[in-house]
């Protein structure tokens, strides 16, 4: 049986970015549908739009956090703090599976250099290394949601 994990991974290897394939696994779950997801999530991919920092698997797991958890009234304090404890116990296990949340350190090159992503790229790293955060992101989400 397929997780969602194996769902976000999948979307990975189509093409998408690992936040658009978090996103776009979960999105259906909340009532979103694929496309708006996709392009909700799409600037957050190699680390926030290729500089290198937190990783797209995690900020597109927290954004799949807020759509089951965030807040939608300023007095809903509660909400508020469930998709804070939520988030936090999401990077706490995203960091025990891979000792890091931040890209450049993830995947060992600084996406932010034209050079190092060309060469990246060029070796076919992303599909080599991101599948497994993605794939990671997809099964915590499941676990803890």
């Amino acid at each position: 049986m397929a997780t969602k994990g194996d769902d976000a991974a999948g979307l990975f290897l189509e093409g998408w970015s690992c936040s658009q394939a978090v996103c776009g696994a979960f999105a259906p779950d909340f009532g979103i549908d694929e496309k708006t997801a996709l392009r909700l999530s799409c600037a957050l991919g190699g680390g926030m739009g290729h500089t290198g920092n937190t990783c797209g698997a995690v900020t597109g797991a927290l954004m799949v956090i807020g759509m089951k958890y965030g807040r939608t009234s300023l007095d809903d304090l509660e909400a508020k703090e469930k998709t804070y404890e939520v988030a936090q116990q999401f990077i706490r296990e995203f960091r025990r599976r891979n000792h890091s949340v931040n890209c450049t350190e993830l995947f060992g090159h600084d996406l932010s250099d034209p050079n190092a992503l060309a060469a990246a790229r060029a070796k076919k790293l992303f599909h080599a290394k991101c599948a497994k955060f993605v794939g990671d992101a997809g099964d915590i989400l499941e676990e803890i949601l």
